[in-house]
């Protein structure tokens, strides 16, 4: 009897006869094990198929990229499944990196974060807020505190250093009532700065006028607009009053600002 030769068909004559095209991209798992086949044409328009094995395992990923991943798909990717598409995405080798620490445990031993805790301090009545909103600004509680730090300010530019020591020429005045050779003292000068651009000559009297008598007062203002720039003059008749002026408004809270107040540096001529 003669012997009947069987004659194998590609996978490739078969898929065309099946779906008269290319069939959809399937998946599989076994063992551990995904398998993705996808039918596509190579370059000389040829029908290829490419099967892709992954082997499945579970990972311990930060939470922000496992909430990442549960997002909603859009776009051209809008309905296709979890994972990426190979249509439309290229998988590459993943990069892991090592945090030393964490940013949830940042925030959680970082004592500045802790809603509990408050960093401000009044200055007036040592609440647990800034001086500028505090309820007895202005009041005689702020008068007597201000009164408080000039005379301590007061009384140390006028004690007599101990004996063996450089007396500075201007304390040698200020022991003898705070006069020169001249009746007045010409160092005691102040510059006042960040004052904000609506401050005005008043509002600097007002300022300082509680701390002692003065000589003279310089506002700069711009040429053009006519706003102050920022920063003032104050010359006291008294070395002691500017001293005490430095202690007082030095960081005081102005204006929603806070002063920065130092020594006038004297103008070479």
């Amino acid at each position: 009897m003669p012997g009947v030769e069987t004659i194998k068909s590609s996978w490739a004559d078969e898929v065309e006869l099946d779906y008269g095209g290319l069939p959809p991209t399937t998946e599989t798992v076994e063992n551990g094990h995904k398998y993705v086949t996808e039918y596509k044409y190579n370059k000389d328009d040829k029908k290829t198929k490419v099967v892709r094995t992954y082997k499945i395992s579970k990972q311990v990923v930060p939470k922000t990229v496992a909430k990442r991943r549960t997002w909603t798909k859009f776009g051209e990717s809008k309905n296709d499944k979890p994972g990426p598409n190979s249509q439309t995405t290229m998988v590459s080798e993943e990069i892991f990196m090592q945090f030393l620490n964490s940013k949830e445990d940042e925030k959680a031993n970082d004592p500045l974060l802790d809603p509990t805790k408050n960093i401000a301090k009044c200055r007036i009545c040592n609440g647990e807020h800034w001086s500028v909103n505090c309820p007895y600004k202005g009041t005689a509680m702020d008068t007597n505190l201000m009164e408080k730090k000039a005379a301590a300010a007061a009384s140390a530019a006028v004690d007599a250093p101990k004996s063996g020591k450089y007396v500075p020429p201007f304390l040698k005045d200020s022991q003898k009532g705070g006069m020169g050779m001249r009746g007045r003292d010409d160092t005691a000068a102040i510059r006042i700065s960040n004052l904000s651009e609506s401050m005005t000559e008043a509002d600097l009297e007002e300022l300082v006028k509680k701390i002692g008598p003065q000589s003279k007062m310089y506002l700069a203002r711009d040429k053009n607009t006519g706003l102050c720039k920022g920063f003032a003059y104050v010359h006291f008749k008294q070395r002691k009053d500017a001293a005490a002026a430095i202690e007082i408004l030095n960081g005081h809270g102005y204006d929603h600002l806070i002063l920065s107040v130092e020594w006038s540096k004297p103008q070479n001529n």
